[in-house]
């Protein structure tokens, strides 16, 4: 009988499915569901309340109805009987957290809490918390807290306390009334095996936790807000489980829901960035596992403890056991492209793209790959929705440099790509001057589709870029963590890196760097340096200003 696991990524948008053959890891059937509600970034859905500037909620409703969907679409697509599914995994966006009652209910299930915004689940990209990160950080530079150093001086406004803080600061009795606080991976395995079984890699790399040392004292969080100082026994749990490790079985409402077998192996949750490390291959140092979508997450395995400016996390194990786990990252990619064809394409664009019959994306693709580095004269700086590596900061902004009258949609498109990948440039640099070597570049996620912009990344780094063999690379992942599992007994395997050698691949094509255009793009990228030091450490708080001008404009 052959054998099966399933991986599920709860992205942004939505949740996408793999049913993955143990033997192989090749993909016998894929699906994907767009979450109903979407991101929720300007009124609840009930549209009577309207949410402030830089807030993200989502509806905890549309994961319960992916899972529903998507598990017995792809058993049913690929004909796959339920016994032949050895496990789940699952993973996460991250930080995406939710206030719940004992039985894991989200409080926006509540009706008396539907029209309350902080009852709701709060997405990775919701910034709104940015004021009580700052507090975060500034106790924690007050007191000495060795923690700061393990995420590169700075906590983001994205991760679990400032969010916490946010709420009792502005809704108390909404945290008053939360049982608990939990990670939206963390909430899944909750639903899935009716047990609590919070993950070391949200927990490491979101929440100030560390292997060793635990999260920070009870006397830090009464020093943050009085309110707080028991919030890790009264609201989190200080048991946090290891990657790799099965959190429980498959319960019998879930079972009968799905269509799978009551019992069923599933894998302690993680995030989607992480758990993509092992399914493009890479379980060695040296190698930056780049996933690129709506935004960037950078990751490195290493066996050194360093100190890097900016970087979102070291968790030791926090990828792989026996490594300490870097992540960094970039807060928007493919968002910033996708505002742009959204708002500034002329009609006469949208009408050739459909005379050819492609998309926006591809037109501006075709038209920008004509131009050469440097020739439209264009600079711009990649923070249309804050900076998070190597500068931690949600109040900066974009910048587009160098428009006359002559410029065009596609000048502006490829200029915008060019600066995010200097943005990764500027993530590499930053590891390799603070001693971590990066010898290769791997790649996954939604953008490797655009040619053009794997090519300028490779040229504007100096480096090969390898491509992970999947399209769903974090579900895919997860699907190795669920035959982990499962473990040998159960037809899967004992460790993540058993697993990988038989079931993760990458393509034999890659992106090879152009000599003469990295020597261009190192000249530009002297400019981008400049503009970055510039505008984002404090020398001109234009973007702070104007920012703090458009919120007191729009709460008037």
């Amino acid at each position: 009988m052959d054998k099966y696991s399933i991986g599920i990524d709860f992205g942004t948008e939505s949740a996408r499915a793999v049913l993955v053959s143990v033997t192989d890891g090749s993909e016998s059937a894929t699906s994907v569901f767009p979450y109903p509600d979407g991101v929720i970034d300007e009124v609840l859905p009930d549209g009577k309340a309207k949410l402030p500037p830089d807030w993200a909620l989502q509806n905890p409703e549309d994961y319960l109805k992916a899972i529903k969907t998507l598990i017995p679409e792809v058993l049913r697509k690929a004909n796959v009987r339920k016994e032949e599914v050895i496990g789940i995994g699952i993973d996460f966006t991250s930080c995406t957290m939710m206030p719940i009652e004992k039985d894991g209910k989200v409080l926006c299930m509540l009706d008396e809490y539907r029209g309350r915004p902080h009852a709701w689940v709060k997405l990775w990209k919701h910034h709104g918390a940015q004021k009580q990160a700052d507090l975060v950080n500034e106790v924690g530079r007050r007191r000495g807290e060795n923690f700061l150093s393990r995420y590169g001086g700075k906590i983001s406004s994205e991760w679990l306390f400032p969010k916490i803080l946010e709420i009792l600061q502005e809704d108390e009795e909404i945290y008053h009334k939360a049982d608990r606080f939990i990670e939206g991976a963390d909430w899944i395995i909750l639903q899935l095996t009716g047990e609590e079984k919070r993950n070391s890699c949200t927990a490491g790399y979101k929440a100030i936790w560390d292997k060793r040392e635990g999260y920070p004292s009870n006397d830090y969080f009464k020093d943050l807000d009085p309110r707080l100082e028991n919030v890790v026994e009264e609201k989190l749990s200080r048991d946090i489980y290891p990657l790799g490790t099965k959190a429980g079985s498959l319960r019998r409402e879930m079972a009968e829901v799905t269509g799978l077998e009551e019992g069923t192996p599933v894998a302690v949750g993680n995030v989607d960035a992480h758990v993509a490390v092992p399914a493009t291959t890479v379980v060695q140092p040296h190698k930056m596992v780049i996933v690129m979508g709506t935004s960037n997450c950078h990751m490195l395995l290493s066996k050194e403890k360093r100190e890097v400016e900016g970087m979102c996390g070291r968790v030791e194990d926090g990828i792989l056991p026996g490594y300490y786990g870097y992540e960094a990252g970039q807060s928007g990619v493919g968002d910033i492209f996708a505002w742009f064809v959204k708002n500034c394409i002329p009609a006469n664009y949208e009408e050739e793209a459909r005379r050819k019959n492609v998309d926006i994306h591809t037109l501006l693709e075709e038209k920008a790959t004509k131009l050469k580095v440097g020739e439209v004269g264009l600079l711009a700086l990649d923070w249309w929705n804050g900076n998070r590596s190597i500068l931690v900061d949600v109040d900066l902004s974009g910048l587009l440099l160098g428009c006359t009258l002559n410029t065009k949609p596609e000048d502006i498109y490829r200029t915008l790509i060019e600066s995010t990948a200097f943005g990764t440039y500027k993530i590499i640099k930053t590891f390799e001057e603070s001693g971590i070597k990066i010898e290769e570049i791997y790649a996954c996620g939604g953008l490797l589709k655009n040619k053009l912009l794997m090519q300028i990344y490779s040229d504007v780094t100096g480096r090969r870029i390898k491509l992970a063999a999947s399209e769903h690379t974090a579900a895919l992942g997860s699907a190795i963590f669920g035959a982990v599992a499962a473990g040998a007994k159960g037809g899967g395997y004992d460790t993540v890196e058993q697993a990988v050698a038989r079931m993760a691949k990458i393509k034999k094509e890659e992106y090879i760097p152009n000599p003469g255009n990295h020597k261009m793009y190192q000249r530009l990228f002297t400019e981008y340096e400049k503009l970055h030091d510039y505008f984002g450490r404090g020398e001109n708080p234009v973007m702070k200003t104007l920012r703090a001008i458009r919120t007191a404009t729009s709460l008037s």
